[in-house]
Formats: structure tokens, sequence, C-alpha cells
């Protein structure tokens, strides 16, 4: 079987992209309200105080490992190359190619978590070293993070799984992963709370636990594409050493906007207490969106354009990544509108209980209207990144984000001066912008075309105004107001994009009712 009928299967590549969306997105959906829920918890039993700050730091240091080695340059490079040498040799050596990846990334991410478990002390203040300051919080960061790092472990592994799984078409199991970590954390920090333990160290343990969920999770999908862990491998094999070529410079590109909030981590920890744990809020409910519908796009694109990559199509291989970028400035213009409109009474209503205070609600409210604004360039990054590394060009989006890293430092120290937390939050919604910029302005020279997709931009940007007054005449009534109009305001750009002829919107819409039509078949035979 060839990699393109994979990523591809059952119609055309924009056809699939749409479809394959739609069930990435599905599940992502679930994974983020129980992360709501998670965080509505861990609001209610550790605020926005010293305990949380040391958490969300911890957790932070293996979330960015996770960014860049697993879900960032490890599935990038290894789609690309895991597709090509199906292509090329057949499936045993692709198999073989998986099994070799994962040893050794056992053991290289083995021998980094021993250094982290001996060295978490100065780690810790290389990315916090405002913490110095305030040694009970500086150690409970320390002893959190000794028991949450070994999770890259098992986190890396997944993504791996989710590599191989993504390659042959399936994105069911890999976008429920995170399914798995939120239960884990809301049992553990329920259990802590109530028991009377320490809820901080509770969690710790639960983020190990979820791992090893995650990893279970993928392997029944693994066994159903014939594919098992036992078996031929090597210590040499051509395909990890192609694979490591592209993962050692993206390591660095392919993370970027995870690099940006370690950052304005280390930055913010020099402001007062809670200024962590407020962009820590802001960026949870910026990632609903991004997570739910722009990482969903990505995802459903990189291995289509990997397989059309490796066959040499590049006329398809513009119109799939058109289409990709098309689906996600359709979905995250209308997101930004409702966050800018609705970022105060969101918070409100999602956190403002138990330790988390007004105080809170509004500080993070602020973070969320500077971050709201650059979501639309966050999620277009991902397509695009995914193209250069189907195109195994790995150069230009490491020069890019290495220019953009630049500016968020700088405009991060610069702005948090005036602005506090807000400045950081600012600095990384532009620095997104110019990284986004770059990118598309490098593709569109190498393709010889660009593929923004212009016409949707506008009609886009209309209909989401539409979105943001009526979001924000809502707001200022009751919150059942505002909360039941959310949908209403859903189906009012879904319909209008349907009437200005928006092709993202026809996409989905034939996407949604193919899907109910094979179920509506399937129940039926």
């Amino acid at each position: 079987m060839g990699a393109a009928s994979g990523a591809c299967h059952g119609g055309t590549p924009s056809g699939g992209l749409a479809r394959n969306t739609l069930v990435v997105a599905g599940a992502t959906l679930l994974s983020r309200v129980l992360g709501f829920v998670r965080d509505v918890i861990v609001a209610f039993a550790l605020g926005a105080g010293a305990a949380a700050d040391a958490f969300f730091v911890a957790f932070r240091i293996p979330n960015l490992m996770r960014r860049l080695f697993g879900e960032g340059s490890l599935t990038m490079a290894f789609i690309p190359v895991y597709s090509r040498v199906r292509e090329e040799q057949g499936e045993l050596a692709a198999r073989e190619m998986a099994r070799s990846a994962l040893i050794w990334l056992l053991l290289i991410l083995g021998a980094l978590t021993l250094v982290v478990e001996v060295l978490a002390g100065p780690l810790t203040y290389v990315v916090a070293p405002g913490f110095a300051d305030d040694p009970e919080r500086f150690g409970m960061t320390v002893q959190l993070l000794r028991i949450v790092f070994p999770y890259v472990i098992l986190i890396c592994s997944v993504a791996l799984c989710m590599g191989i799984l993504n390659a042959h078409g399936q994105f069911l199991a890999p976008a429920l992963a995170p399914v798995m970590l939120n239960v884990a954390l809301i049992g553990s920090a329920l259990a802590g709370y109530y028991a009377g333990g320490d809820v901080a160290v509770c969690m710790a343990g639960g983020v190990l636990g979820g791992g090893v969920l995650q990893w279970a999770l993928q392997q029944p999908a693994l066994r159903r594409q014939g594919f098992t862990w036992r078996g031929a491998w090597s210590w040499r094999d051509a395909g990890v050493r192609r694979m490591a070529l592209l993962m050692l410079p993206t390591v660095f590109g392919a993370a970027v906007y995870q690099v940006n909030i370690l950052l304005g981590t280390l930055l913010a920890s020099f402001l007062p207490e809670g200024s962590v744990s407020y962009l820590y809020y802001a960026d949870r409910l910026v990632q609903f969106p991004l997570g739910v519908f722009g990482i969903a796009v990505s995802t459903a694109a990189l291995p289509s354009l990997s397989a059309l990559a490796a066959k040499n199509r590049m006329e398809e291989f513009h119109g799939t990544l058109g289409s990709a970028l098309g689906l996600t400035i359709f979905i995250s213009l209308p997101a930004m509108a409702g966050l800018l409109a609705l970022a105060e009474p969101l918070m409100k209503l999602l956190f403002l209980r138990g330790a988390f205070t007004q105080e809170a609600v509004r500080a993070s409210a602020l973070a969320l209207l500077a971050y709201a604004g650059g979501l639309p360039f966050i999620a277009g990054l991902r397509p695009l990144v995914a193209a250069f590394y189907s195109l195994e060009n790995t150069r230009t989006p490491v020069v890019v984000a290495a220019v953009s890293m630049v500016a968020n430092i700088g405009l991060g120290a610069w702005w948090m001066g005036g602005y506090g937390h807000v400045g950081l939050a600012m600095a990384v919604s532009v620095s997104s912008a110019l990284n986004f910029s770059l990118l598309l302005w490098f593709l569109g020279r190498a393709l010889g075309k660009y593929p923004a997709p212009l016409l949707t931009i506008l009609k886009c940007l209309v209909l989401s105004g539409v979105v943001f007054a009526g979001a924000w005449a809502s707001a200022l009534g009751p919150y059942l107001l505002w909360l039941g109009m959310i949908p209403v305001w859903v189906v009012v750009y879904f319909a209008g994009a349907v009437a200005l002829r928006v092709p993202e919107a026809n996409l989905l819409l034939s996407a949604l009712r193919r899907r109910v039509r094979g179920k509506t078949s399937r129940k039926a035979s």
C-alpha cells in the first residue's frame, strides 16, 4: 500500500484533509473539555499561589520537551521519512525503522532523565531564576520536577506511536491520547485534595500515570495495523539516521511557540507572585481552539503533504497546503474574535471559585486578550512548518524561528517593565506573527506561488467582526445569555461563510455529510 493512500484515502487530498481534521478535532474536543475540568479543579485546589506556580513551572519543563522531541520535531521528522521508506522499500522496512527509532529514543531520553534528576536544582534556577528569592517555592519546584520529568520518556514514545498511526491514515487513537492524561490528573488532584494531602505532589504522580495510560491506548490501534514492537531493528537503520538529521535542527524550530512560552515563564518569575499562573490559565484558553482545530489541521495535513512530496506531486502538494491554511484561517479567526469579546466572562465562569480570586480573573483575562490576538498566526505556523518538513527542508524554519525568538525575548523584556505579565503575552503574539509572515514568504518563493487564500481571509475577517460584536454585546448581560449565544454565533458564522461561498465551509460541510452518511450506512448494514 502506498503512503499516499493512507494519508488521503477515499477522495481528493483536500477532501481527506477535511475528513481527517474532523476526526482529530472531535477527539481533541473531548480532551480539551476534560482539560478545562482539570483546570477548574486545579484552580479550586491550588489557586494562583506558590504551590500552583511551582507545579506549572515543573510540569512546563517536560511539556516543553514533549513539544520539542515528541509531537514537535520527532513526529514531523518521522512521518516524512517513514512515508518515503514505505513508498520506496515497503512495509517491513518501515516497521524496522520505527522499532529502531524507539530503541534510540529510549536510550537518549533515559540518559537525559538521569541528568535532569541530578541537576534538577540548577535547571529550575535556569528556567525560573526569580524563584531563588523564595526558598520554599524553589524547593517545591525542584521536588516536583524530579517527579514529573520521566514523563518525557513515556510521551515521546507515545508520539512515535502517533506518527506510525498518522502515516497509516489513522487519527482517532492518537487524538484521544491526551484524554488519558487529563483523566489521570483529575483523579490525582481530587484524591490529593479530599485526602488532605499535597495536591501538587499528587498531581505530579498523576502526570506519570497519565503517560502510561497514553502509551497503552495506542497499542490496540497499532496491532490493528499489523504493527508489533517485536521484530527486526538496527542500531544503524538508514531511515533513523535520516530522521535524526531532520530532527536535530527542528528541535528548535518545530516548537518555537512553546519555547516562547518558556521564556515568558523565565521573565515572569521576576514579576509579582501569581504572574506565572495568570499566563498559564490564559494560555490554556488559547490552546482550546488551537488544539481542537488549529493543530488538528496540521496533524491531518502532514501525512498527506509527506506522501505527495515523496511522489513529487507538487501541484497537489500546493493545493493541499492551501486547503490546510484556509481551514486554519477559517476556524482561528472567529475563535480569536470570541476570545477577545469574552475574555473576562470566560475566566470568571471557569475559574472564579476557591482560591482563585476576582483579581486573578482580571489579571488572567488581560493576558488572554494579549494572547488571543496572535491565535491565527500561532495556528497558521503548524501547516507551514509541516510543509517545510514534508519537503525535508529544516533550515528555513530554524532560521525564521531564531529571528522570532530574538524578537520575543527583546519585546518581552521591554514590555514587561510597563505592562507586567500582559507585556510578555503581547510579545508572544507579535513574534508569532513575525514567524508566520516570514515562513509564508519563504515558502511562496520556494513553490513559485503563495498558498495564502486571500479571499477566504477577507471574508472570514468580516464574519469574525460580526461574531465579535455580537459576543461582546451579549457579554454585557447575564452569563446564561452569552454562554447560550456561543453556539448561535457559531451557526451564524458558518451560515454566513456558506452564503459567501467560502470554500473551506463547503469542504467541512461535505466532509461532515460524508461522515454522517457513512455512519448511517454502517448502522443499516
